[in-house]
């Protein structure tokens, strides 16, 4: 494949599975995670050879779905633990190819408060992963409130991943729910963020939205028509969804182009775009492609492309710009 500048992308959106994570997985009945045929095979030199095949210089690591927390509280705080260590280690050894969004073990939120702090002030992870929901607790459920205020004062990134809607595994009817739930799932989990207000209460709150937005560039239109229902007579308007979306990240994981992107344009701040590969969920194959594919759509002048693989990455993410 033909890179814009080899070794020079910044990925955003890609996962590591170390053995213990996999293991841990396996053991609470996640062999088949969200409904997919495995958990995909991945370790450091799969990872390193990946990024190389795909022109990355660093790839910001995240735990994917369903994230750390199976059922048992004091489990998930171990395990949130035990990844996010994992995930320092993997920065340290291999200088300037990794960052990484650290786990909590939500709902819990006051243990997940206690990771944050240590993910950020001990392990300088970039920012921290959230599931689309964590058993049921929502993106703009209020609980969130003290890890969106300490993200928002320390400059935090707060990267957003789906997973299956709470109780809702028959809603995919079958499919693997990465194919269409996801994309629901996290419409309806940004949506309840933007709506609930949390946008608007924590203005330096830096958030990625994952696959282009899902359907969120095509139903914002929807949600603004019908905000009058939610607003009570001579109360306070709703939040803007526009201006929300303007205001957010997105990665472009996912297949998003042609049809994904040009409707995200359409709503979000070019700057704002972020090229994610998703491996190894996505196989290096098809994540290949992808990229190939965004290095040469016509959505995009070559100036707003170049920004998407890097530049955009490094304004969000200041710390990649020495390298360390």
């Amino acid at each position: 494949m033909s890179h814009d500048r080899i070794h020079d992308r910044i990925d955003v959106h890609a996962h590591y599975v170390p053995d213990f994570y996999r293991s841990a997985l396996e053991a609470a009945g996640h062999s088949r995670p969200d409904g997919i045929k495995a958990i995909p095979e991945w370790s450091e030199d799969l990872a390193l050879r990946a990024m190389d095949e795909l022109g990355v210089r660093t790839a910001l690591l995240s735990i994917s779905s369903p994230g750390v927390y199976f059922g048992d509280a004091d489990a998930a705080v171990a395990l949130a633990r035990q990844v996010n260590e994992e995930g320092a280690r993997l920065v340290r050894a291999h200088p300037g190819r990794f960052g990484f969004f650290a786990s909590l073990p939500l709902p819990d939120v006051a243990a997940a408060e206690d990771e944050l702090r240590y993910a950020l002030d001990v392990l300088h992870a970039d920012g921290i992963v959230l599931e689309t929901n964590h058993a049921g607790v929502y993106l703009g459920d209020e609980r969130l409130e003290p890890l969106y205020a300490e993200a928002a004062r320390r400059g935090a990134v707060v990267f957003v991943h789906p997973t299956t809607p709470a109780g809702g595994e028959h809603l995919a009817l079958g499919y693997p729910r990465p194919m269409l739930e996801f994309m629901f799932e996290t419409t309806r989990s940004v949506t309840d963020l933007i709506l609930s207000g949390v946008l608007d209460r924590h203005p330096d709150l830096k958030v990625i939205v994952p696959h282009a937005g899902a359907a969120l560039p095509v139903l914002a239109g929807r949600v603004e028509l019908l905000l009058p229902l939610l607003a009570p007579a001579g109360g306070p308007g709703l939040p803007s969804v526009r201006k929300a979306l303007r205001r957010l990240h997105f990665d472009l994981a996912g297949a998003p182009v042609p049809e994904l992107l040009d409707a995200l344009l359409k709503v979000a701040d070019p700057g704002h775009l972020h090229y994610g590969s998703d491996f190894p969920f996505t196989p290096l194959a098809p994540a290949v492609e992808l990229a190939d594919t965004l290095s040469h759509t016509p959505s995009l002048e070559s100036s707003a492309r170049a920004a998407m693989f890097r530049c955009n990455a490094l304004d969000l993410l200041p710390r990649l710009r020495d390298g360390s």
